[in-house]
């Protein structure tokens, strides 16, 4: 029984969702703007949003703490010295997921995830 666990599965075990969630957060930070289904979308934001909180502040023990999760240090230094002072005066909410439709191929549901 699943009763009070919190997260998504997402049809996948454990490595290769951590895998999923890492590639589409650098990816999510490196383009501002991805488009992916809805439950991955949602599986997705709590997990950036935590991570661009975390940038607000610029030192090695964030830097370090980014680097485990992004996979390029490229993004690492975007969200550094780019989304968190961006961000710096907001209390959270800095993705917003947009339906877009069914995807043609198997009918799944298609989001637009985004920095506000």
């Amino acid at each position: 029984m699943r009763h009070r666990k919190k997260g998504k599965i997402l049809d996948r075990k454990a490595a290769p969702r951590k895998a999923l969630m890492r590639n589409l957060a650098t990816s999510l930070v490196v383009y501002e703007k991805i488009k992916t289904t809805t439950a991955k979308a949602k599986a997705l934001k709590p997990m950036v949003e935590k991570l661009i909180t975390v940038s607000k502040v610029n030192n090695l023990t964030t830097k370090r703490k980014l680097t485990e999760t992004l996979t390029h240090q490229k993004a690492v230094k975007k969200a550094l010295e780019v989304l968190g002072p961006r961000y710096q005066d907001r209390k959270g909410g800095y993705l917003r997921i947009t339906k877009i439709g069914p995807r043609p191929g198997d009918g799944a549901d298609v989001s637009v995830i985004e920095f506000v």
